[in-house]
């Protein structure tokens, strides 16, 4: 007992905050995007148009995004662990207000804005942010491991998603989501999330060195770059740049996401199998975040490898616009997932390569606003509004391609800048 007690003490701590910023990141994502799901069901107990049910997660992916501001700020101040716990309270009680919904305004309530603030301190902003500030030379490598829970997540609820929704019902399937969410996010953050930065406990990122008398003080080590000012960022082009980018692709995901599996029935591919092809894409974009994340740390610049991501993001679009079939739909979904895989590690990635680590938690909520949270609003209403007006997704999927083909040109543009901050 001993020695291995002393084995993991010498493992470096921001090794435990990438487990921890795992699990949370899988429960929060995979519990959210299993909502195409529950789309079709909801329309036909409610007697809702889908693009009613879609303006729900539109709505908390919106607040998702507003929340993301706040929770960063807070995230530069203190320590992960109540921001975290507060975000799986919240998200919980959305997630069981929803099965007793009657109306769309108390959807809207319960899912768009409840799950959507609670999310926030539970999503990328929080969680990438806090892995982000423990590592430099292994960033992408840490934050490629840690949004791969959103693959995880993924696969795993979306398949438990449509097997309890065809078993029992959608209130069912909201009522677990609940339980689920409180019980393992809050545990999980209590454990691991108790730490800020290296430096306020004698370490250093990447756990090479410890800095001499550190240990125990709680200000920040003296050899950190200066924090730029929210309003240095926002009149920064590359700030705008990365926004915009991140923004139309965030759009195309999740107008895809919420409404590929009643696509994919309009062809007669079943609600399981159908809902698999969520499953594929988490799995698909587990490789995919791994990937993005590894390259970014062996390229010279990392906006090469967002591009790249980009780049395959759009193929797999091009192969929904004729993906009619259970195995093109396979495909399309493998190729898509795996492009889709680059946004999770290459978002903070590229604003800890621009701007700074010291700020990461600030500049990351800012660029998850404009980014996640408007896109993300725009996408399922969007997919939602072309269906109700011209019967078919085909034209949504027509544009999201030339949107995407548009994005992957406009990332090449984000300059260098300031040399980011190196250890070596």
């Amino acid at each position: 007992m001993e020695i291995q007690g002393q084995a993991l003490r010498k493992i470096f701590w921001g090794w435990y905050v990438v487990a921890g910023t795992f699990v949370i990141i899988g429960i929060n994502y995979g519990a959210r995007y299993c909502f195409g799901v529950f789309l079709k069901p909801l329309c036909e107990a409610m007697d809702w148009s889908r693009s009613v049910v879609s303006t729900a997660m539109s709505l908390a992916i919106l607040f998702y995004g507003i929340g993301g501001i706040f929770a960063g700020r807070l995230l530069d101040r203190f320590a992960p662990r109540w921001i975290i716990t507060s975000g799986a309270v919240l998200a919980s009680l959305g997630f069981f207000l929803t099965r007793f919904v009657e109306t769309p305004l108390q959807f809207y309530f319960a899912y768009g804005i409840l799950v959507g603030l609670g999310s926030a301190c539970l999503g990328v902003v929080v969680c990438n942010s806090s892995v982000g500030k423990w590592f430099i030379k292994k960033r992408g490598l840490a934050i490629g491991i840690t949004t791969a829970g959103v693959g995880v997540g993924t696969l795993v609820f979306s398949l438990a998603a449509g097997m309890i929704v065809k078993a029992f019902d959608w209130q069912m399937g909201f009522s677990l989501l609940s339980v689920v969410v409180l019980v393992l996010c809050t545990g999980v953050s209590q454990v691991f999330m108790g730490r800020t930065h290296p430096e306020d406990y004698g370490l250093m990122p990447d756990g090479e060195t410890a800095t001499r008398g550190r240990a125990g003080q709680g200000s920040p080590c003296p050899n950190l770059p200066p924090a730029p000012s929210t309003r240095r960022l926002l009149r920064d082009a590359r700030f705008w740049i990365i926004a915009l980018c991140y923004f139309c692709a965030v759009l195309v995901e999740m107008a895809v996401f919420i409404h590929q599996v009643a696509y994919a029935e309009e062809y007669g591919i079943g609600r399981v199998a159908a809902a698999s092809s969520l499953g594929i894409i988490g799995i698909a974009s587990i490789v995919g975040r791994f990937f993005f994340g590894w390259l970014s740390d062996r390229i010279r610049d990392v906006k090469h490898a967002a591009f790249l991501g980009l780049a395959v993001m759009t193929a797999g679009m091009g192969i929904l616009l004729f993906a009619k079939t259970l195995g093109l739909f396979y495909l399309y979904a493998f190729v898509f997932g795996f492009g889709y895989g680059s946004i999770g590690p290459m978002l903070p990635i590229l604003m800890a390569d621009r701007f700074g680590r010291r700020v990461l938690g600030t500049a990351y909520g800012l660029v998850t606003f404009f980014a996640v949270g408007l896109g993300g609003f725009v996408g399922p209403i969007f997919g939602g509004l072309v269906y109700d007006t011209f019967g078919s997704y085909l034209y949504a999927w027509r544009i999201n391609f030339v949107v995407l083909i548009a994005t992957t040109v406009l990332i090449l543009l984000l300059k260098k800048g300031a040399p980011a901050e190196r250890t070596d």
